[in-house]
């Protein structure tokens, strides 16, 4: 019976083995019957929203678990958190359908395909293994509401100075922040300056922009090449993305090298090459040249200068048409006939004056004056560096905390009187070196050995009677952002018979020189004799210093 049994329950196992085999066989898992996609917009404007909606279906007859859904946005969108999103879902039963939203800001430039990622994990019910499915949906970024346009020459003479702008405008909805301008030069450009000032010759920091805003970049360079070559310009603008820079909108712009027609030259002084310095007139002479085959007709000349350091009401032309505080000079040929045909080889020349102010603002580090000038297509700019401001104040005493003074007072013939004599010196522009102040005692006048502050550098020439101070470098600032440096030092005088009822100097002028590092020049200036007097002193009065 036992045997019989067994038997039944053996074939019984065996029958229903062979049923699930069938049953799996006719109703096997398929990951094909798993539908993934995403829904989103083919076309988008730049920084515009995009929703995208992810639907995931179980078409098979197995209920799915431990499901994991994973979204990645397109590359450099705006979202509030990550662009890569990974979450767990509830189980999906044969023949559910579930949907997911995911919403982010698209940046790209034009025409350029932006792709978003989805990808999903499960498990079907009673098996083991894991099976994947994955899509992409692509959108194109359609428009990109930015202008990004070159002001650019469509031809330069080679080697000469020009100059041109670049536009950029926003028409964006959503502001934008952290924007870059980046231009790419053409071989055998020479970048000069801009303005704004770039963060380096290529790059310059737009920052934040709002819908209808924009701004403008100008580039003075020069241009080297062949006759008839053409040279191209890139600009991008771009934005800052998790550490990557994303470029919004490009262009690009051609500019031919021309044969020149026109020479163009300026003197200031007299001097091709020119360094100013505070408080000096500047004349200016501009000088030009038809070196072309043809007769030129109707020429402009147009002259503008840029420079803090200028007095600009001082402009004086006697030819040429300015108007009181502009910064422009105008020529044509009813001011200057040669204007009307200057036919080759035929020059001319136009001339004015500036004033350079006697104390330009101490803010202005290493001061340049630009001058440029337009004619007949031409443009040249000419730089004029200016010298450091340099100034020394020399004053003495008898009455001073510094020495004790010694000997009559008015002093008299064949007495020792002695004085304190004071050197303070300032720089304001540009940074200095070698700065020295000199000085000569008179024969009837020695130095006494005592000066302060004693670490100063100090001496004295027994056969010349100089006085030398050696200050070394001096920054700009110095006297007007920082204390500037200052010496005493103790002279004595023994007046002679012959200096009876005068009032002798007791030191010549002083001056002070140093090497200015931005002009490369040597610059100085000068502080008055000081003689019995002692006009800086309030308790010596006038006849106190007449020799008796």
């Amino acid at each position: 019976m036992k045997n019989k049994t067994f038997f039944f329950l053996f074939c019984l196992v065996i029958i229903l083995g062979i049923i699930g085999v069938w049953y799996w066989q006719r109703n096997p898992f398929s990951k094909e019957d798993i539908k993934l996609e995403i829904i989103g917009p083919e076309l988008i404007e730049m920084a515009e929203e995009a929703d995208y909606i992810v639907k995931f279906k179980n078409n098979s007859q197995f209920t799915l678990e431990d499901i994991r859904l994973i979204f990645e946005y397109p590359e450099n969108s705006l979202v509030e958190n990550s662009l890569f999103v990974s979450k767990e879902i509830d189980d999906a039963y044969p023949g559910q359908e579930q949907s997911f939203s995911f919403v982010g800001r698209i940046f790209g430039k034009e025409k350029e395909p932006k792709v978003a990622k989805a990808s999903v994990t499960y498990r079907p019910r009673n098996l083991k293994s894991f099976f994947e499915n994955s899509t992409t949906f692509t959108t194109i970024v359609d428009f990109t509401p930015f202008s990004l346009e070159f002001d650019l020459p469509s031809k330069v003479e080679p080697d000469g100075n020009f100059a041109f702008d670049v536009n950029y405008f926003s028409n964006c909805s959503w502001p934008l922040s952290d924007l870059r301008v980046i231009l790419d030069y053409p071989m055998g450009f020479e970048f000069l300056e801009s303005k704004p000032k770039p963060l380096d010759q290529t790059e310059w920091e737009v920052g934040l922009l709002n819908k209808g805003e924009g701004g403008r970049i100008t580039i003075n360079g020069k241009l080297e090449g062949a006759m008839g070559e053409v040279k191209r310009f890139s600009a991008k603008l771009g934005i800052w993305q998790e550490g990557n820079l994303v470029i919004l909108k490009e262009s690009i712009k051609g500019i031919e090298i021309k044969e020149a027609s026109l020479y163009v030259f300026q003197q200031i002084n007299q001097l091709p090459q020119y360094i100013a310095s505070s408080g000096e007139i500047l004349q200016y002479e501009i000088f030009f040249k038809n070196i072309g085959e043809k007769t030129l007709e109707n020429l402009l000349l147009v002259t503008e200068l840029e420079g803090d350091v200028l007095d600009f009401d001082s402009i004086i032309t006697e030819t040429g048409r300015h108007r009181e505080g502009e910064k422009k000079i105008y020529w044509d040929y009813t001011m200057l006939p040669k204007l009307k045909y200057l036919m080759s080889d035929e020059e001319g020349k136009v001339d004015f004056l500036v004033n350079v102010k006697e104390n330009p603002p101490f803010e202005i580090i290493n001061p340049i004056i630009r001058n440029q000038v337009s004619l007949g297509g031409v443009k040249e700019i000419f730089e004029t560096r200016v010298n450091s401001k340099l100034e020394i104040s020399q004053k003495g005493y008898f009455y001073t905390e510094v020495f004790s003074n010694f000997g009559p007072l008015p002093p008299r013939v064949g007495e020792m009187t002695t004085y304190a004599i004071f050197w303070e010196v300032k720089n304001v522009h540009n940074d200095l070196k070698n700065v020295k102040v000199r000085a000569t005692l008179p024969s009837e006048v020695s130095l006494v050995d005592d000066f302060y502050p004693k670490d100063a550098s100090f001496t004295f020439d027994q056969e010349t009677k100089e006085v030398l101070w050696i200050i070394g470098d001096l920054e700009r600032g110095t006297g007007v952002t920082s204390d500037p440096p200052f010496l005493y030092f103790q002279i004595a005088l023994n007046p002679t018979t012959t200096q009876r009822n005068s009032t002798p100097l007791i030191i010549s002028e002083a001056r002070v020189t140093g090497e200015d590092i931005w002009t490369e020049t040597v610059v100085s200036t000068t502080a008055q004799s000081i003689d019995t007097t002692l006009p800086d002193d309030p308790n010596v009065a006038g006849d106190m210093g007449v020799v008796q």
